[in-house]
């Protein structure tokens, strides 16, 4: 069968409350969306987060610079046509939202290889597992909520509600020491039932304020080993986040915004981090994942990818060094990707686990009237 559509679309989906990461507002996101349909009929969806305002550059990257490649090509040729996308984007660029782009196409190519194949994409990779252990994201700075120690312990009392025992919650967005109080308070809430990640989002500018900071929190937790520490340093810094690992104690995760399994290459042959955090949506798609993910298992490192669990889900279940998927309650509002989605296709939970969907694909379907309601014009 021979690819003879590819479809785009951009949409803006407003954060229910104003929202702030460890460096920068959160209003809303965009999503690229993109379906493929082959000389049959059958359709693939694929996606990308676009930051908050690259959805329109998104699509056009789609559009004009790596569709035509794909156009005509055979929907089997996985492997083939990602190479030659790739060689395409030689001068446009071979990083950030070009990518993201193709990571979007290749998505949807195996979404639709799975749905002719009549399996769920964790099958037709060679997984067989049913469910994966989960973890309660979240702990994003909310001015709204009152004192931030008590948001923070609210929110740990909601995850726990919801069957969660390990979390993550946001440093860096405060003072070193307003950020352990939140640590410790998160520690306290906890208890001995599970563990606590922090998250920075690329906030402290050298190794000596990342490290300094970190060993705050180690000992705003007190005997309780913190589970990670996530993205201390910029995504460039990786001879940093190197040296910051060999200086601490709790293990480094990071490679959420990191791109293709060269870039991966150099962060793991550093030893840059324990963890990584690879994400389908940014790195160039589910083929590239795979690749990195593979790499990552003969260094004995871990799979904690980062955002889209409905996709992440079924790469974990298909790879032997998986820690653990992030997962987002719909509650909270922030991966609002889900609002997008009909109820019946979102991810189910429960008990520290996610259930990979066992429907065709990646087991998903858009809600055509919300996602016309978002949707940006051309």
């Amino acid at each position: 069968m021979t690819i003879a559509r590819i479809d785009t679309r951009v949409v803006s989906v407003p954060v229910a409350e104003p929202t702030r990461m460890s460096n920068r507002n959160l209003n809303s996101r965009h999503y690229l969306l993109v379906e493929i349909t082959d000389d049959s009929g059958a359709t693939g969806l694929g996606y990308t987060y676009a930051g908050t305002a690259g959805g329109p550059l998104a699509r056009r990257a789609v559009d004009d610079l790596l569709a035509p490649v794909y156009l005509g090509g055979d929907h089997d040729d996985v492997v083939g046509l990602w190479g030659r996308a790739y060689q395409e984007a030689l001068l446009e660029g071979r990083r950030g939202t070009v990518v993201r782009a193709l990571s979007a196409i290749d998505i949807a190519l195996w979404d639709l290889r799975a749905k002719r194949a009549g399996l769920p994409l964790v099958r037709l990779l060679g997984g067989a597992t049913a469910e994966l252990p989960a973890y309660a994201s979240g702990g994003y700075y909310r001015p709204d909520e009152g004192e931030w120690t008590t948001a923070v312990v609210r929110e740990i009392e909601f995850n726990a509600s919801q069957g969660f025992t390990d979390h993550k919650i946001k440093v860096g967005g405060l003072s070193v020491a307003e950020d352990a109080r939140r640590v410790a308070a998160a520690v306290r809430a906890i208890g001995d039932t599970g563990r606590l990640a922090l998250d920075a989002n690329n906030a402290y500018r050298s190794v000596r304020e990342a490290r300094e900071a970190i060993e705050a929190f180690e000992r705003a937790a007190g005997d309780t080993p913190l589970w990670w520490f996530e993205e201390p340093l910029s995504p460039e810094a990786i001879s940093g986040h190197a040296e910051l690992a060999r200086r601490i104690r709790t293990p480094v995760a990071t490679g959420e915004i990191h791109q293709t399994r060269w870039e991966f290459r150099e962060l793991i042959e550093s030893g840059a981090a324990a963890i990584l955090q690879t994400d389908a949506g940014v790195c160039g798609g589910v083929t590239e994942w795979l690749r990195i993910a593979h790499t990552a298992d003969s260094f004995g490192l871990q799979m904690a990818p980062h955002w889209h669990h409905n996709l992440h889900a079924h790469l974990c279940g298909a790879v032997s060094n998986t820690l653990v998927v992030e997962y987002f309650a719909r509650e909270k509002g922030i991966y609002n990707f889900e609002q997008l989605l009909t109820p019946e296709t979102r991810l189910s939970y429960g008990a520290n686990r996610v259930a990979i969907p066992d429907r065709p694909g990646l087991g998903i379907e858009l809600d055509a009237d919300i996602v016309a309601k978002y949707e940006l014009g051309k």
